[in-house]
Formats: structure tokens, C-alpha cells, sequence
């Protein structure tokens, strides 16, 4: 068929990549479309100042097994966080480890003053049980809202409050813990069996990687960049400049809002959890170890924070510290968010207002789709007529989500195409 080409795929982040990786490990020829000026959608990173700035404040889970199967993690060069966490309270900052990983520092978890013993021993329990099932099976269980959960478990609302609740809000970008259940019971498991780190070169790096290896027995992806398009339908893709891209089949593998925008109701709007990121540096680290920080008291805007120069020195040029603080849901929209989470950062750690320099304020309207309860994981990416969709919204709102949704429409492209026999060995 002159003039047409296999696959189009319109958006270049981790699921499109994946798909055209495979695709074309496959010997299908693929044509990927992405509006900006990179690869990378969300999973990208910056050089600002000497310093490296993820697009929102990311970390990498080693134990997705997408991340194990595809990436060459020992190539990224991973500065790992500190197993635990540090949690601001009245009586200032506490320390509490992962029973798991750090058995030594169980009886210090258990006597530090962040609610009652009984819940500190109850994060123990919690971590064992959702490591001893499964992953398909937490996804098979009932499914609640990750603050009905932890309650059933037994978790009192002040211990909820001062430790899961930032914990956990910077991961989920869900600060009144609404999204699913399952989703958190697959979150704490990976957390729990990997480490937890950030490549030398940034988040970036990840789909750096992926984008590195796109050429296939019929020779490599064709890519182009800065080609935003219109409208996209059966074997046909517009772009903004008036072009049009003739295919076999056309994935779009936009974020949620934007699949909406281009499929209609065929991919009804999965809704949109906002973040943003406030990065200042300071002359130096306030705190001298690789730890999450996490603001038990609801002191400001901002739930969590890390002196990130000490997770992965790299970011930082020398003589200088980085700082990221994360603000999840909708206060990361209000203006003048980064002069409230300066302010709340300078009594938190003990610094000279002065002495936070801002850096950089990402705010990111939408930073996942919204996945409360139930959680329907799997969701169909063959929508007929040669169409099909990939993202996070089609699995869980995550890396390993979107990785794995662009493994599920690369074969059902090929099944399509009438040679899923072709994907054998990718």
C-alpha cells in the first residue's frame, strides 16, 4: 500500500516507546508523532542551573517487573533512599524504618512518638501481608479507598494523618488517600521488595533508554518531533500542520486527557490528579542522610520533601544542596505556591528563609489519572477499526502501568496485522 505505513503511534512517553520498541523488534514499520521537542511524556529531565530537575518530583521502583524485564538499571546508576522515612512532628523529626529491610531499627520505629505503638507494629504487619501475596492476587481483592484500608487494618486516624497520609500522598498525588485500594496494596509491595532511586542522569534517563533502542529488523522507528496532531481516525492521523499519516493501525498513546480529546467516548476522560514540585537549593544539606521527609503535622502546602543532592548527588553542582517538595491535589494550582512551601520548608528543616534559593516550580495540572475505587485494571487499548490506546490509564497509574500497556497494545496491534507470531522473542 504506497504512501501508508504500518503504525502510527501519536505520543512519545513510556508506553508509546514500549509499543514502538516492540512493534518494531517485531519487523513492523512505525512512525511515532510526539507534539514536544523530546521523547520521555512525563518521564523527562531538565539541566537548569547546573542542577537536574525531573518534570515533578519522580523516583523509580526496581521492583516493577517492567523495570527488571526492559531497562539496564545498573546503567542508570541509581542514588537509593534511605529504607524509611522521616517524619516531622511536634517534638521534631522522628525516624522510622522499613521493618523489612532495616530489621535493626525495629524496636526505634516502634518507640517513636508517631501515633501509638500499636500502628508502628501494625506497618510491620502490613508490609509482611502484602508481600507474601502475589501481585495478581491484591488485584483480585475487593476494592475500597486506600483511607478505608488502612483504617480495616487498624491504623488510628491520627497515625493515618501524620504518616500515610504524606507518605503515600506524593506517590498517589492523592492527599485525602481516595485512589484504590489495590493500587496501594501493589505500591507498598513494590516499595518493599526494590529499592527506591533516582538514575545519575534523572528520571529522564528511563526513557532515555527506551527511546535509545528503536531499530528493528526492517531498520529504525521514524520519529518526529514537534508534530502536535488534530485528529486521529481509522488508518488515518492528522497533524496540526494540515499533514496526513496514512496506517495499517494508529495507537494513541497520550496521557488520559488527551486520548479523550482525540478518541471521544471510545476513552471516556480518566480524570486527572494534579502535582507540583517546588526545587530550591541551599548552600547546604539540612539534613545529611537519603530520607524522604514527610510533614506529620500539616504545618503548609507542601506533604513531603527530600534533600534529593543526598539521594543522588548528582542533581546538585558542587557546594550547593537540592531540595524538592511535593504538593499533591488541587492546592498545587493556587498561585504563589512556591513562597508558602519556602516558608514552610524554612521552619521544617531549620534553615534561614534566605537561604532557599527557588530553582524551578513545575506544576503539572495533570500528573496521573485519578484511579479511585473500583480500580479497573487492564482496560481494553483495541478499540476496533484499527485504533488503539495506551497509557497509565489503562492499567494503574504508574511506570510499570504504562511500560505494560505498551506491551498489551503492541500485541494486539500485531494480532491486527495478523502476525502476533512476530512479537515472539521481543
Amino acid at each position: 500500500m504506497s504512501g501508508v505505513t504500518d503504525v502510527v503511534i501519536v505520543g512519545g512517553g513510556a508506553a508509546g516507546l514500549v509499543c514502538a520498541r516492540d512493534l518494531n523488534r517485531a519487523g513492523v514499520e512505525v512512525t511515532l508523532v510526539e507534539a514536544s521537542d523530546g521523547l520521555g511524556g512525563r518521564v523527562r529531565s531538565d539541566r537548569v542551573d547546573g542542577f537536574t530537575l525531573d518534570r515533578g518530583f519522580q523516583i523509580l521502583l526496581t521492583a516493577y517487573p517492567q523495570v527488571r524485564q526492559r531497562l539496564d538499571v545498573a546503567a542508570l546508576e541509581l542514588g537509593r533512599f534511605a529504607p524509611g522515612a522521616l517524619v516531622r512532628t511536634d517534638a521534631g523529626m522522628v525516624r522510622l524504618s522499613d521493618p523489612l529491610r532495616r530489621p535493626q531499627d525495629l524496636v526505634a520505629s516502634v518507640r517513636a512518638p508517631v501515633g501509638a505503638v500499636a500502628d508502628r507494629l501494625r506497618v510491620a504487619a502490613l508490609v509482611a501481608e502484602v508481600c507474601a501475596r502475589p501481585a495478581r492476587s491484591l488485584l483480585r481483592r475487593p476494592d475500597t479507598s486506600t483511607a478505608q484500608r488502612l483504617r480495616r487494618f487498624g491504623f488510628s486516624a491520627g497515625f493515618i494523618d501524620s504518616f500515610w497520609r504524606p507518605f503515600f500522598a506524593g506517590i498517589q498525588l492523592d492527599p485525602e488517600l481516595e485512589v484504590s485500594s489495590k493500587r496501594f496494596d501493589i505500591i507498598l509491595r513494590m516499595l518493599a521488595l526494590g529499592a527506591t532511586g533516582l538514575p545519575r542522569e534523572g528520571i529522564g534517563a528511563v526513557t532515555a533508554q527506551l527511546a535509545r533502542d528503536l531499530t528493528g529488523p526492517t531498520g529504525p522507528v521514524e520519529v518526529r518531533l514537534g508534530a502536535p496532531v488534530a485528529s486521529v481516525g481509522p488508518g488515518e492521523v492528522e497533524l496540526a500542520s494540515g499533514e496526513r499519516l496514512n496506517a495499517r493501525a494508529v495507537v494513541v498513546a497520550t496521557d488520559g486527557p488527551r486520548a479523550h480529546g482525540l478518541l471521544g467516548a471510545r476513552v471516556p476522560d480518566p480524570g486527572s490528579r494534579p502535582v507540583a514540585a517546588c526545587w530550591f537549593s541551599l548552600p547546604a544539606p539540612p539534613v545529611h542522610a537519603p530520607f524522604l521527609l514527610l510533614d506529620g503535622v500539616s504545618g503548609g502546602p507542601a506533604l513531603n520533601a527530600v534533600v534529593i543532592s543526598q539521594v543522588q548527588p548528582a542533581y546538585a553542582p558542587p557546594g550547593r544542596a537540592l531540595v524538592v517538595a511535593a504538593v499533591p491535589g488541587p492546592r498545587a494550582l493556587v498561585p504563589g505556591l512556591a513562597d508558602e512551601v519556602a516558608a514552610q520548608l524554612s521552619s521544617w528543616l531549620d534553615v534561614a528563609p534566605g537561604e532557599l534559593e527557588l530553582v524551578r516550580t513545575d506544576v503539572i495540572p495533570h500528573g496521573q489519572p485519578s484511579q479511585s475505587p473500583p480500580l479497573n485494571v487492564r482496560r481494553r487499548v483495541d478499540l476496533g477499526d484499527g485504533l488503539f490506546v495506551c497509557g497509565d490509564h489503562r492499567d494503574t497509574a504508574s511506570l510499570q502501568g504504562a511500560m505494560f500497556s505498551g506491551e498489551r497494545t503492541a500485541r494486539a496491534v500485531l494480532g491486527h496485522l495478523g502476525g502476533p507470531e512476530r512479537l515472539a522473542g521481543a
